[in-house]
């Protein structure tokens, strides 16, 4: 049996619901539901039990001090015809990077393949198909977005298994920063 797994970061009850505030605008857009907000840090994807406490433990090693965050503007991913994602994004962060870079490095250290995406931090806002309005209006209404800033003092492994009505995320185990 495998499982789906990612490593993320979730955003505290207020910046959520700064989130929430966004989600309009986009006829056909479908909106994530404020439980699924989180930045991921690095995807695994499908690993069998035996690879999943191998990353338990490279995980158990990582350390990092908390740092404090804040999300802030708008962008979204293209797809090949179409944008199929929107999302708020970060302001820059060398503490979110190096915990990205450790999170990356404890993953090849349990026997996980290098990640070949580019780290692009943000938190998903909506999944766009072919029937989903125009974007365009939406982006430069909320470009200016800002968020409260919170403090990083843990990321979390979830599991994410997909439905027919969208994917269930449970977090399986929380990792706390090492110094303050």
């Amino acid at each position: 049996m495998t499982r789906r797994l990612f490593l993320a970061v979730t955003p505290p009850p207020a910046v959520s619901d700064a989130l929430l505030d966004l989600q309009e605008g986009i006829p056909g857009a479908r909106w994530v539901d404020s439980d699924h907000f989180h930045l991921t840090l690095r995807f695994v994807g499908e690993v069998d039990r035996h690879m999943a406490a191998d990353l338990e433990t490279a995980l158990d090693g990582l350390a990092f001090t908390p740092f404090t965050l804040q999300l802030s503007g708008v962008g979204h991913f293209e797809g090949p015809k179409r944008a199929k994602a929107i999302w708020a994004g970060v302001m820059p962060s060398g503490d979110i990077d190096l915990l990205h870079y450790r999170t990356e490095m404890a993953c090849r250290r349990a026997g996980l393949p290098p990640e070949t995406r580019r780290f692009v931090p943000h938190v998903t806002l909506a999944r766009l198909n072919a029937g989903s309005g125009f974007i365009g209006d939406w982006l430069r209404l909320h470009g200016a977005f800002t968020a409260v800033p919170w403090p990083v003092d843990s990321f979390a492994l979830f599991e994410s298994n997909l439905t027919p009505n969208g994917a269930i995320y449970t977090e399986l185990r929380r990792f706390s920063a090492t110094g303050g």
